[in-house]
């Protein structure tokens, strides 16, 4: 054949010799030769440019890629020993990858024939496609242990740091690790029970000093009695479970739906598309698919999965590590939308007008196939113009339309007022060892503000959906403020010379405009961070009580059922509701609707703690290596006992001891929140600007001492206290005047 192939004929040749797909063997296969051999060249190169191939070495397959998270078989050895296997559940139209084992000493022995879940790693310029790392055997279930190792004659034992778990688990000599005399090791069982009933167990992992970063977290979960071992049971299930097929459901794999998460994200349970409406009843309006991962098709109610996914209630999430709400079979693989890969959902398609208020809805039960993964960076440069290879041919057809949308969410947000607090997210950078690298504020997009929009109009959609079908469910609730935090706040806001509007029924936009009045001034944290204490917790029920702080009459959590299991009740109630399964929400679940808001409420609390203590854990342990060292914050709280600082550094909150804040005795006075020096008469008061050094921390407490050193730029004097006397009175009159004048100009501004 001396005529140049078609490109359909060259992806079908290669489609039905994967083994045969270099230039040289397409070329032979078609009776190229000669010159003809460049214009081969080219096509194939516009075959790769196009995504219709991907070179690898010198040959050319079908791009689909494998999920992160993988269930293999092993299938052999390499002529040097190591380990090959086999994906189960390959979409792909081309030649099956292969994948190559890379083992880790602590993984247990495996051999050709075990069915392991894996984390995969693709690479280029080898004859594997993919590297793997074990994550564990199918079918096994190991239980596992935290504590302190004692080493002895024969190997050791582990001290579990559980209260519950009263047995001390017996070390042989060469499964200890090299875990020395005192560590905080991570042990897996290794067999029956040994001399004396005492469980047999080998070291996963050396965790060194029980203070030490990498430690941390282990030590929360387990202080905050946060489940992290899964019952033999529902590893099993979640082992038995197949990807979903098509049956019973809308297929929507030709829309170009993406994920945009973080970098870092473990799982991806949304995924968005917007383009415009071509209604010319709605001019100017747009239409807003947001699609979720269907959890509820495997996680059925009454299984072993839902009663541990019910009682975990949440995902905990952690600098190093994720305590999972479920197994990594399906938050890792079956339900998380992996791009190029069918996966189940439940969808929300959205219509809104020009000005962004929504105008319509519907519900789908679909199979998609997610067009792209990418992260808020990627997304933000796309739309600032430096796209990157993956995100560059969604910029015209998915990202552009994306943002158009979420204009017009935007102009709807500011007519709606929910509350906008300023308050960046500190985020602990940890090496591979788990030592702080750093702590920073995370930064933050248009591109996260675009999807937070996106959730909070689906969870909108299905809460009215529910309603309007009179479906039992669970709402996200957010009550407004009590009468005794917000005179509490007014009082923060008086020392500030601004006012909190009184004696009208409180929304959102009063406290925006305290907010804000005081952004761009040295007050701006102190009155955010004060507006945010006076909140109420956010819970959930199931009475319908309004959401607060987002300015909604109806709220429920939609988007995010493989980490909340709220989530997955909503989902069940609209599966139930729409006919559209027999795995909606039962019976018995509607009569325990109070109990189950309750207890995830509880779980979302727990988790909230334990996360809370990790981060005071790393950053007291990053800090102490700079003991005497002078840091920058701000007056965050003051107590009889004395005065707390955030750092503007690391975001870390400290506490100034009474004895720490001079050579003076100061005076506490409730009314004002204020102290005054007994002598000088000094005040102060929340906001205030403070030079701090750091005289201990503590990473097993996550506590932080300071000494004062300047005040508002004011070098304070050191020594001891002197007598408890009274403030000068001059000084006195002039705070109580302050004080007085403060609460007319607030008084004022009321009026």
């Amino acid at each position: 054949m001396s005529q140049l192939p078609s490109k359909a004929e060259i992806l079908q040749w290669i489609s039905d010799h994967p083994t045969l797909t270099s230039k040289r063997d397409i070329a032979k296969a078609f009776g190229i030769k000669g010159a003809s051999r460049i214009d081969l060249k080219r096509v194939l190169r516009e075959l790769e440019s196009e995504g219709h191939l991907e070179k690898r070495k010198k040959t050319y397959r079908d791009p689909e890629r494998l999920p992160p998270v993988s269930v293999l078989q092993i299938s052999g050895q390499t002529p040097d020993g190591e380990l090959l296997a086999r994906p189960l559940e390959w979409h792909g139209e081309g030649v099956e990858p292969v994948v190559l084992m890379l083992p880790r000493a602590a993984d247990p022995a495996i051999a050709t024939g075990d069915r392991i879940l894996a984390k995969l790693q693709e690479v280029r310029g080898e004859p594997h496609h993919y590297e793997a790392r074990l994550i564990r055997r199918i079918g096994t279930n190991p239980r596992r242990v935290l504590g302190i190792f004692r080493k002895s004659a024969e190997g050791g034992r582990i001290l579990p740091i559980d209260k519950g778990e009263g047995r001390e688990w017996l070390v042989a000599a060469e499964a200890t690790g090299g875990a020395q005399d005192g560590e905080l090791v991570e042990g897996e069982q290794a067999g029956p029970a040994g001399r004396l009933g005492l469980p047999r167990a080998r070291v996963l992992d050396r965790l060194g000093n029980p203070s030490a970063p990498k430690a941390v977290s282990l030590i929360a979960i387990h202080q905050h009695g946060i489940p992290d071992q899964f019952p033999d049971a529902v590893i099993a299930e979640a082992d038995a479970m197949k990807p979903a097929g098509l049956k019973g459901r809308e297929d929507l794999r030709d829309l170009p739906l993406i994920t945009i998460d973080p970098w870092d994200a473990r799982d991806h349970d949304d995924a968005v598309y917007a383009h415009a409406d071509d209604d010319p009843a709605n001019p100017g309006g747009h239409v807003i698919w947001v699609a979720i991962a269907d959890v509820a098709h495997y996680v059925r109610p009454g299984a072993a999965l839902d009663t541990e996914a019910r009682k975990r209630g949440n995902s905990s999430y952690f600098p190093d590590r994720v305590v999972p709400m479920l197994p990594d079979r399906l938050s890792g693989d079956l339900c998380s939308l992996h791009e190029g890969v069918p996966r189940p959902c439940l969808a929300m398609r959205m219509t809104i007008d020009a000005e962004g208020t929504k105008t319509g809805h519907r519900f789908v039960r679909g199979l998609m196939r997610s067009a792209a993964s990418l992260t808020y960076e990627q997304v933000q440069a796309a739309m600032d113009g430096a796209p990157c290879d993956k995100a560059g041919p969604l910029v015209e057809t998915v990202i552009r339309p994306l943002y158009a949308a979420h204009a017009a969410l935007v102009a709807a947000r500011k007519r709606r007022q929910p509350l906008d607090l300023d308050l960046p997210e500190r985020k602990v950078v940890l090496s591979e060892a788990g030592e702080v690298i750093s702590v920073r504020y995370a930064e933050r997009f248009e591109a996260h503000r675009l999807i937070e929009e996106c959730m909070v109009l689906a969870n909108v959609a299905a809460a009215e959906t529910l309603i309007a079908k009179k479906m039992p469910l669970l709402f996200r609730v957010h009550e407004e403020p009590s009468p005794e935090k917000l005179d509490a706040l007014r009082e923060v806001a008086q020392a500030a010379g601004l006012t909190l509007a009184k004696g009208q029924v409180l929304r959102t936009a009063h406290l925006n405009a305290l907010l804000h009045a005081a952004r761009g001034t040295d007050h701006a944290e102190i009155i955010n961070m004060s507006t945010l204490r006076s909140m109420t917790q956010a819970y959930y029920a199931p009475q319908n009580l309004g959401h607060f702080g987002l300015a909604l009459r109806a709220y429920a959590h939609f988007t995010s059922p493989i980490r909340r299991y709220a989530d997955l009740v909503v989902h069940r109630a609209l599966i139930a509701a729409h006919g559209c399964g027999k795995d909606g929400l039962s019976a018995e679940e509607v009569e325990r609707l109070e109990h189950t808001a309750q207890h995830i409420s509880d779980t979302e609390r727990r988790s909230m703690m334990a996360e809370r203590d990790t981060n005071d854990r790393y950053l007291a342990a990053f800090l102490a290596e700079r003991l005497g060292e002078d840091f920058t914050g701000r007056i965050s709280g003051i107590a009889r006992f004395g005065v707390f600082v955030k750092l503007d550094e690391t975001g870390a909150d400290g506490l100034i001891p009474m004895r720490a804040l001079g050579h003076e005795y100061f005076h506490f006075d409730p009314g004002n929140g204020t102290l005054m020096g007994a002598e000088t008469g000094r005040v102060i008061a929340l906001g205030q600007r403070a030079t701090v050094r750091l005289a201990e921390a503590a990473p097993v407490s996550g506590g932080l001492t300071f000494d004062l050193i300047e005040l508002e730029g004011v070098h304070v004097p050191r020594g001891p206290s002197k007598a408890r006397g009274k403030p000068p009175r001059r000084k006195l009159a002039a705070a109580r005047a302050k004080a007085a004048k403060l609460k007319r100009k607030a008084a004022r501004k009321r009026v």
